[in-house]
This record gives structure tokens, C-alpha cells and sequence, in this order.
């Protein structure tokens, strides 16, 4: 094969990186470069976009220096990218227009209350997958277009364009074909009908958004445009990028989790529990629904939910309360006590998600004795995110009627094997670690080399090595039912609780 290598970038909040995969799905090349937020003023949270390309651009570099292949041996490229961070260019000069205003980022919360009052407000959910909060892209560029002169007058001469991480990248690395982003990130974007695989106009004019400055929402597969590469021997080539997909929905892709009932959770800041759902679009319920990915015309649709935090938590153990000297040693402290002698802590630091959508409750500790030592509350913290997914999986078999048999696990404190076992004890039912953690950019490389012909059909895509870990659950059904009604007890405490 002249060009056996394909390349997948997967850019995120924190970070970007860039794998080098050969025709046999083999990982031959991995890069990696830190991404800086910046904080303007309290609860303003954003990335200077040329940083972004820059750390995207390094990645790159190091993929290909590791996997020792010419920049001219690449077939293709696919990207996925953080959802709901929204860049801006000026369409004439290429150049940003101001930072990029991050998911974290909470300015827009007074614009997310006024749209309740909005005639068509109560179809938000069913359009758009979800409900549209301070995180989401269309409330970042409604907000520029209210306070940022820059934007709003780029919008008005017709020379703005806005998008995401992924779409930012063609256009400042290389060349864009047009302003386009596959159906699962132009509705990461919430602008999208994603029932109807197109913008919702209603939506987008009240907002006042410019239209002519949004992406146009296109499959999976489609010719995005051209990246330059370089590789360590000065040689050059335009790669073309030739597939695009949300960075939730590649890790499922990634997991080859790819038939209804499978099912993905990453743990990292939260943790995302993603279940594919099938090709048909599943009734509203109290998760998110997306259009995961289209491939040859047939749409595949996913659920998703999250825990507000997990990662947050195993900082905040460390660096507030000293229990910690690294993240790593959680596991060893959870498991020098047998179980957490009754202890249950509700970690809703920033509130709690799916099912109960809470973001008044708080972080709370019950069941507490003189007894009581780090080691009792770091155990009972693991369990917590294993009641967190029962409640997940729970919600997603009533709401959609899909059981889920197996749970693939990656990121964060999965690396845990305490933490994965315990997930496996209270969720009764397997658990599955892979060794290979890039599963994001590894779905991104899959599907550019799919659209390069590297691989004929999804049918004959490589597997996810078979080196793995598997988590079979341990105890009696009355146990773990008398945990999840301790844990039932205490989030009735942990709710609404608004200060006077």
C-alpha cells in the first residue's frame, strides 16, 4: 500500500493529541500537548485559539516522529473535538476573532434563564438532544453578539464564521473545503434539529444568531478540507480530513462500541456514560440524545448522561484536604479499610445530573463516627460513582427500555482497579478496561481512514486490541441493594440545598 497510515486528532479541553495509526489498526505513533484556559474574571473560563492550533500542531509533530513515517504516507485524517467551545475567525483574513468561550465557562447564565420565556422553549429538549444550559455554544455566541463589538460587527459585514475545535483546526492548520461539521458536533453546537439533520431556524433567529456564520451540518464521512502536515525529515504534505465526530460519541466508536445496549463510560473532570441506542432516534427521556454518527446514509444514535464530577473530587482529596500526595494512590487508601463502614458521601460539588437534575444540591457526608478516617471516605467515594452509573443505567433501561449487559470503562480513575471493580460490585454486571486509553482518537483515525478507503466498510475496520481487563462483580444482590438505599437516603439530603 503507497499510503498505509491514517491520522486521528482528538482535541480537548485540556489537552491535544494526534495518533498515527497503520493499516492494520495498530497504534505506531502518539503525541500529546497540554492546552492552557484562561480566567478573565470569576467564572469566565477561555482558550486563545491559535494556542489551541499550536498544541494540535505539536501533537502532530511527535505522532509522526514516533511512528517514524513520511507526512506523504498519510491517507487521511479524522478529528473529533471538545463540544461547546465555540471559536470565531474573520473569513477574509483567517485570523481569530477573540478567545474562545469554554464549556466551563458560566457568563451566559442570566441568558439561559431568559430563554424560558421563550414561545417554543418547551421544544428545546426534543430538537436539540438536550437541555441547552450556560455550557452550550448557541448561549456563547448569543452572548458575544450582545457584548462583543469585535463579533457582532464581523457578523454584521458577513466575514464571521464560527465553530468547533474541530472545524477551527482545518481552517487554521490548512485548508477548509467550507464551513461544515458532522451531524453529532454541529448539535454538540446546539443549534441543531437533530431529528431533521439540519438547523433549527426558530432557535437560531431568536437568538439572533447570523446564520451565514454557522456550520453547515453534513455525515460522518464528508471532505472537510486539508491539514498540512510535516514530519521529522522536512517533508510536507496536505493531508485531507475526511471525517469528523463529537468527543463523547468517538470514544464509543472507539470502544467498538457500536450496536445498541453497548455501552462506554469515561471518567475524566466527570464522567460520561454513553450507550448506543440504534439506528432509530429513541423517545425523550432524562438523558441527552445524540446523533452519534452516520455512516452510508444509516444514522446511529446515542444516550448520554454524566456525573458533575469525579475527577474533581480526587483533586479536591488532594490538594483541600491533603489525603492525597498524587491521584494515583486513591485506589490504595479506598482499599486499606475493608468497606466504608457506613459511611455514604454524595459528591455533588457542582450539583448532581441524570436522574434527578439537582444542581441546587451539594458535596455531603453522612454516617460519620469518631471512627471515620480519609481511608473510610476515599472508599465510600468510589462506591459513589458506582451508584451514580447504577442510577444512570437505571434511568436509560426505563426511559429507553435498553439493557446493558457490559460496561466499557476508560480515563481517569479507571485506572483504578478498586475503582473498576467496585463499579462492576455495585453496577452487577461486568466492567471492561481496555488497555488502549485514546479511544476518542483512535475512532477519529478509524473513520478518516474509512473515508480514505483504507478500510472498505465499518464491517471491516480493525478491533480494539484484545489486551484487556475484565471486572466480573463480586457480592450478593441483598448487599448491594442495602448500599443503593443508603445511597438513596443520602442523596434525600443532599438535594436543594439552596443558602438563605
Amino acid at each position: 500500500m503507497k499510503r498505509p497510515y491514517v491520522l486521528g486528532i482528538d482535541q480537548g479541553g485540556s489537552g491535544s493529541r494526534a495518533i498515527v495509526l497503520d493499516a492494520q489498526g495498530a497504534v505506531v505513533g502518539y503525541g500529546y500537548q497540554p492546552v492552557q484556559r484562561i480566567y478573565p474574571r470569576p467564572g469566565w473560563v477561555e482558550q486563545e485559539p491559535l494556542a489551541v492550533a499550536a498544541s494540535v500542531r505539536g501533537a502532530i509533530s511527535a505522532a509522526l516522529a514516533q511512528a517514524g513515517c513520511d507526512a506523504g504516507a498519510i491517507a487521511g485524517c479524522g478529528i473529533t473535538s471538545q463540544r461547546d467551545t465555540v471559536f470565531a475567525w474573520d473569513a477574509e483574513t483567517g485570523q481569530p476573532i477573540g478567545n474562545a468561550i469554554t464549556w466551563q465557562d458560566l457568563r451566559t447564565v442570566p441568558l439561559v434563564a431568559e430563554t424560558s420565556g421563550w414561545a417554543y422553549a418547551h421544544e428545546r429538549r426534543a430538537r436539540l438532544g438536550q437541555f441547552p444550559g450556560a455550557y452550550c455554544s448557541a448561549m456563547h455566541m448569543a452572548w458575544r453578539m450582545r457584548n462583543d463589538a469585535e463579533f457582532r460587527a464581523a457578523a454584521e459585514s458577513g466575514r464571521l464564521r464560527c465553530s468547533l475545535a474541530a472545524g477551527w483546526l482545518v481552517q487554521s492548520l490548512g485548508q477548509l473545503a467550507e464551513n461544515a461539521l458532522d451531524y453529532s458536533l454541529t448539535q454538540g453546537m446546539t443549534i441543531l434539529d437533530f431529528r431533521r439533520k439540519q438547523l433549527w431556524g426558530a432557535w437560531i433567529d431568536y437568538l439572533g444568531l447570523p446564520r451565514a456564520a454557522l456550520p453547515r451540518p453534513v455525515p460522518t464521512l464528508h471532505h472537510f478540507g486539508t491539514i498540512d502536515v510535516a514530519d521529522a525529515r522536512g517533508g510536507r504534505a496536505a493531508v485531507p480530513v475526511l471525517a469528523m465526530i463529537s468527543d463523547q460519541q468517538a470514544a464509543l466508536f472507539g470502544y467498538d462500541c457500536r450496536a445498541p445496549g453497548q455501552a462506554a463510560c469515561t471518567h475524566g473532570t466527570a464522567s460520561f456514560v454513553n450507550v448506543v441506542a440504534g439506528h432509530t432516534a429513541p423517545p425523550d427521556g432524562r438523558t441527552k440524545t445524540y446523533l452519534a454518527w452516520e455512516l452510508g446514509g444509516t444514522p446511529t444514535y446515542s444516550l448520554e448522561a454524566d456525573t458533575t464530577v469525579t475527577g474533581a473530587v480526587i483533586r479536591w482529596m488532594q490538594e483541600q484536604m491533603g489525603w492525597l500526595h498524587r491521584p494515583a494512590d486513591l485506589g490504595a487508601l479506598a482499599l486499606s479499610v475493608p468497606n466504608a463502614a457506613g459511611v455514604v458521601f454524595v459528591p455533588a460539588f457542582t450539583g448532581l445530573g441524570v436522574p434527578l437534575e439537582d444542581r441546587s444540591a451539594r458535596g455531603t457526608l453522612l454516617g460519620m463516627t469518631l471512627d471515620t478516617s480519609p481511608a473510610h471516605i476515599a472508599r465510600a467515594f468510589l462506591d459513589s460513582i458506582g451508584y451514580q452509573l447504577h442510577d444512570i443505567l437505571s434511568a436509560i433501561a426505563e426511559d429507553a427500555g435498553i439493557t446493558i449487559g457490559q460496561l466499557h470503562v476508560g480515563g481517569g480513575v479507571s485506572a483504578s482497579d478498586a475503582a473498576c471493580q467496585i463499579q462492576a460490585d455495585v453496577l452487577g454486571i461486568p466492567v471492561v478496561r481496555a488497555q488502549n486509553a485514546e479511544t476518542s482518537a483512535r475512532a477519529a483515525a478509524l473513520l478518516g481512514g474509512l473515508g480514505a478507503g483504507v478500510w472498505p466498510s465499518a464491517e471491516a475496520l480493525p478491533r480494539l486490541e484484545a489486551d484487556e481487563t475484565l471486572f466480573e462483580p463480586r457480592g450478593d444482590d441483598g448487599r448491594r441493594a442495602a448500599g443503593l438505599a443508603a445511597w438513596r437516603r443520602a442523596l434525600d439530603r443532599a438535594q436543594h440545598w439552596e443558602l438563605p
